[in-house]
């Protein structure tokens, strides 16, 4: 075999191994025989479904020209938007420094130092933002350090949605017809850029949301999370409310017992993500019309999650053992009905700023009857 192409990998080589990524039908513990949904496996891709926008953020930077030769990239992260941006960093040519908090395996701190990246460490959350917001601080005062450098900004960047089109064309493409598409949601990246494509493809395919309990994402008070990877103490914009017909939250226990059943079952899995995905993509596939064709997207692999997800000693720590999920969500009929503290479910889904108006106006509009009443009586 001729392996001259292989001895210099250029960019073209490195920005390959980034997508087609395979496709896993997942059934029994999750729905019976017969049933059950279709899993893009991104962790297939060197670095998780954040390869993706890391490579295509950058790019485009590049070409609008507000990324200049050789500067330095800065970005907040959890660890996967991160490895993809130090994919990218190889790929054009750029530093790049990455900014997380004390929550972040030390795995992927050292796995994004071999990959060049400077890591860069909040010590305390901000006080209403949380970690995240803590880290976005940090980023602009590493900005005024470094001349020229650029931020992504994940949360509001539309070019993190545009990445996710070639990945709603593999779908597409594998899948035939797609009835129901369930992502997780953090940065909203990938649910609000695949959902687009395909919602063109097929007007009536339903989005479902699957956040982390504790997130501010979808109007729930914020707390402290230990799921990583889904929610968020922020509200990015990216987040395409009006495309979801539903969301789910889920908790950590819920969400390791289903990476463990998809582990034993199905010899895939993934993060924290990936076991809230399974959980409601089964419940839906066990409810909805036998013929109906489901996607559920896994954003990563196990790998960064050996010392928590399957962790024996952490999750009997954290009290991820209790119990198994209970077979249905709990519902609610309105986003801040409730703060909920298990799988549950709203099928009314708005942008939580407006929802804070809807709220705002009716107290406003029951005042005022209060009001008018009282001078009635006065009368």
């Amino acid at each position: 075999m001729n392996t001259a192409h292989l001895t210099k990998p250029g960019r073209a080589a490195l920005s390959g191994l980034v997508g087609d990524t395979p496709l896993l039908h997942v059934s029994g513990p999750f729905a019976p025989d017969g049933r059950g949904f279709w899993a893009k496996l991104e962790g297939f891709n060197p670095g998780g479904i954040k390869d993706r926008p890391g490579l295509y953020m950058v790019e485009r930077a590049q070409i609008r020209g507000d990324l200049k030769s050789g500067a330095r990239i800065i970005e907040s992260t959890s660890g996967t938007l991160g490895l993809g941006l130090a994919l990218a960093g190889m790929v054009y040519g750029h530093p790049v420094t990455l900014v997380t908090d004390p929550g972040m395996e030390s795995s992927m701190t050292r796995l994004l130092t071999a990959y060049g990246a400077q890591v860069n460490v909040v010590s305390e959350p901000h006080p209403t933002g949380g970690w995240q917001q803590a880290r976005r601080d940090r980023v602009i005062q590493l900005m005024r350090q470094y001349p020229d450098s650029w931020c992504p900004d994940q949360y509001n960047n539309p070019d993190n949605t545009g990445a996710y089109t070639p990945l709603a064309l593999e779908l597409a493409t594998e899948l035939g017809h797609i009835d129901v598409l369930v992502c997780s949601v953090g940065t909203g990246g990938h649910s609000a850029g695949v959902s687009r494509v395909l919602q063109q493809l097929y007007p009536a395919l339903k989005l479902v949301g699957v956040d982390t309990i504790g997130s501010t994402i979808f109007g729930q008070p914020a707390r402290p999370r230990l799921m990583r990877g889904l929610g968020s103490s922020i509200y990015p914009r990216n987040v395409a409310y009006d495309k979801f017909s539903e969301v789910h939250w889920v908790a950590p226990a819920e969400a390791v017992w289903s990476c463990r059943q998809l582990a034993a079952s199905h010899y895939a899995t993934g993060g924290w993500s990936v076991g809230a995905v399974a959980l409601v993509a089964g419940w839906l596939a066990r409810t909805m019309p036998e013929n109906t064709r489901i996607a559920a997207i896994f954003p990563d692999g196990p790998q960064r999650y050996l010392g928590t997800v399957y962790d024996d000693d952490y999750c009997a720590a954290h009290g991820l053992f209790d119990s198994p999920p209970a077979p249905e969500p709990e519902v609610i009929g309105r986003l801040d009905e409730k703060e909920v503290n298990r799988w549950t479910r709203c099928a009314h889904v708005l942008d939580p700023l407006a929802l804070s108006q809807v709220v705002a106006t009716e107290d406003r509009t029951a005042e005022e009857e209060h009001s008018g009443a009282d001078a009635e009586e006065g009368r």
